[in-house]
């Protein structure tokens, strides 16, 4: 009975200093502790969405050009210091929840009021506060959403690092000291020189030169978007919404291609795909309305990795895709076949010409179209693919390197030096160079021989 008259008494107490609270302190302390817990969830759910982006997000938000994709990258360049500002700031804002929190029951739980009563509010209140907003509503949501969870906390973080810089300098100088006085520090970060040069000592004495290569297309071809590959609009074959039938099937014939883009006015204005096969049936009528066999037409951004095309290919079943840039023009095309050449090389049928792509002369002399990939072209030299990368700028053939390299439009016979690479326009049409002349200087054979 004593015991229950106690709480009874406690019960009351603490109803009675409720009543006395300031109202307007009170509005302060929550306002503070709502602001806490949005700062606390977002630092939670950072942690969990940045350490979970994949290379392939990674290499996505590095093709934006944005001021949220930018900031994510520069986060994402220092991990160390990124995961030092996320822990420091994210167990400061907790303490001042904790802080806060007291101080907000202190403001209904006066002194006289019960200290064991007062104890078991504050606990209760924090944790539920803490682990339902500050640790599992936000990694959940960032487990299933990292991506935009990372580009919404970016600004947030960025300010952090700034506050917290000098805690969390301090804390990675002092995990790197650790690291080399314990002599376990390890380097995960292997590069694609190192990934090939382990194919070649794995496979390489049992394995062909060309299956070798088509291990190194593999371990490449998560890295590479349809921009780098596309067939540009200027090398498109297209057939014009106006055309007659007797036309299409005639210039089907030309050009030699299964399935063709249809266009209206531009080719900015796609109409849809034309299969040619489809034309068989109706070969004999001249007046057959051919427009009732076009296909709609599959659409990417320039942007988009050629592994994630490649699913799309065989989910939609469908080997041909318009490849259009940020304003929604046409851009270019890309194959199924182009995709598959990245991993096993060109791939050559009975009505390709041999000579079409590119010629060579000798071990050091090739003649290129211009209008060649740059990938195509280190591939067919046996460079690696990102040998022009800190040149190249936004070109994606070899006409376009050499107009990053030379700064102006060059003339007939012309000759471009880039470091060791000679480059010769040997045809010109207008203002597009046709065809090029690689010459690799003797002394950057030797380093790759040896």
């Amino acid at each position: 009975m004593e015991s229950t008259a106690e709480g009874g008494t406690s019960i009351g107490l603490f109803l009675l200093q409720a009543s006395t609270f300031s109202p307007s302190n009170v509005t302060i302390l929550i306002i503070i502790i709502l602001i806490l817990l949005l700062l606390t969830a977002i630092t939670a759910g950072a942690e969990t969405a940045y350490f979970s982006l994949t290379a392939k997000d990674i290499n996505y938000l590095k093709t934006k050009d944005k001021p949220n994709t930018r900031q994510v990258v520069s986060l994402i360049e220092k991990p160390k210091l990124l995961l030092a500002t996320i822990v420091v700031a994210n167990n400061s804002i907790n303490i001042a929840i904790i802080i806060t929190t007291n101080l907000l029951v202190s403001e209904f739980m006066k002194p006289a009021a019960n200290p064991l009563l007062s104890f078991v509010v504050q606990v209760v209140m924090v944790t539920f506060l803490l682990v339902l907003f500050g640790e599992v509503l936000p990694k959940v949501y960032a487990t299933q959403n990292n991506m935009r969870m990372a580009l919404f906390s970016a600004p947030t973080i960025i300010v952090l690092m700034g506050i917290f810089r000098p805690v969390s300098k301090v804390l990675v100088s002092s995990t790197n000291l650790i690291e080399s006085k314990l002599g376990k520090k390890t380097n995960n970060n292997i590069s694609s020189e190192d990934f090939e040069h382990a194919i070649e000592l794995t496979v390489g004495h049992s394995a062909s030169k060309e299956e070798v290569n088509i291990f190194k297309g593999i371990l490449k071809f998560g890295n590479i978007t349809a921009r780098q590959i596309m067939h540009t609009r200027l090398d498109v074959s297209c057939i014009e919404y106006d055309m007659s039938f007797a036309e299409v099937q005639q210039y089907c014939i030309e050009v030699g291609y299964s399935r063709l883009p249809v266009y209206k006015d531009t080719l900015d204005k796609i109409a849809g795909m034309i299969h040619t096969k489809d034309f068989l049936p109706n070969t004999d009528n001249p007046d057959f309305n051919w427009h009732s066999l076009i296909r709609p037409a599959y659409f990417v951004h320039e942007s988009k990795l050629i592994d994630d095309l490649l699913k799309e290919f065989q989910q939609k079943r469908i080997h041909l895709a318009v490849v259009v840039d940020e304003f929604g023009g046409t851009s270019g095309i890309v194959t199924l076949e182009d995709i598959m050449e990245e991993i096993i090389g060109d791939i050559k049928d009975e009505f390709d010409d041999d000579d079409a792509s590119f010629k060579k002369i000798d071990d050091r002399t090739f003649i290129f179209e211009g209008k060649t990939p740059i990938n195509d072209v280190c591939r067919a030299i046996g460079l690696q693919p990102d040998t022009f990368d800190n040149i190249r700028g936004e070109s994606d053939s070899l006409a376009g390197l050499i107009l990053e390299i030379s700064g102006k439009f060059p003339i007939l016979n012309e000759t471009i030096h880039y470091e060791q690479y000679d480059f010769t326009v040997l045809a010109l049409d207008k203002m597009r160079i046709q065809r090029v002349k690689l010459v690799i200087n003797e002394t950057v054979k030797k380093a790759e021989e040896e």
